[in-house]
């Protein structure tokens, strides 16, 4: 089945997360961390997720889920290590408008949460379609190493300097023509090596030659 690859705005969002072990913690701390307003069912929780919870960051249910739970969530993740539990809490999840995602059973899911490596706001997913996490993981790491974060600075760097490079360049192919020749390995090397100062100087001075007063 193919899929539609998309990236949510979380901030605000209601996301439960129904469990507390490890699996839950991933999906809580990953929510939290895009903005999102987690709340977890679960009698236990791990150190973690008690730490987050103690801190004000997520509301805590001190129960097992229960039929009712689970009005108004916009994002609803099923990971207790009870199968006929997970599978409960989907259907009523999506019989209320949730989107679901069930740990232990990702061909029942709405959507699937993939591998990935953020760098800044550059974010590069690898996704496997819950075929094999474990393929998913490899890739990861693989493409982790290649794009280190001289791309999430260099990225930064582009977007400070967009305004700039709008106003020099007046024509949409001359300004997609700068930003196609201007991703060399030079900036990104002298970003890696920590001269920021000196990579932002190399883009300004090809602006100068692309622009209308080369």
């Amino acid at each position: 089945m193919e899929l539609y690859p998309i990236n949510l705005k979380l901030a605000g969002r209601r996301a439960a997360v129904i469990g507390g072990g490890g699996v839950a913690e991933r999906k809580a701390t990953s929510l939290l961390a895009a903005g999102a307003e987690v709340s977890v069912f679960s009698p236990e929780l791990t150190p973690g997720l008690s730490a987050l919870h103690e801190a004000g960051r997520l509301v805590w249910v001190p129960r097992a889920y229960q039929s009712g739970d689970l009005h108004k969530f916009f994002l609803v993740f099923c990971a207790t290590n009870q199968a006929d539990i997970n599978r409960q809490a989907a259907v009523e999840a999506r019989a209320a408008g949730a989107l679901v995602n069930i740990a232990d059973a990702p061909e029942l899911s709405d959507f699937y949460v993939p591998a990935h490596i953020a760098q800044g706001d550059l974010l590069i997913t690898v996704s496997t379609g819950g075929g094999s996490p474990a393929l998913a993981r490899r890739l990861k790491e693989d493409i982790a190493a290649r794009y280190g974060p001289e791309y999430g600075q260099y990225l930064a760097l582009i977007a400070k300097l967009r305004p700039e490079m709008k106003s020099r360049l007046a024509t949409a192919k001359e300004r997609e023509s700068f930003w196609r020749e201007t991703i060399d390995h030079e900036a990104l090397y002298l970003l890696k090596e920590g001269k920021f100062s000196e990579a932002e100087e190399r883009i300004r001075h090809a602006a100068c030659c692309t622009g209308p007063e080369s």
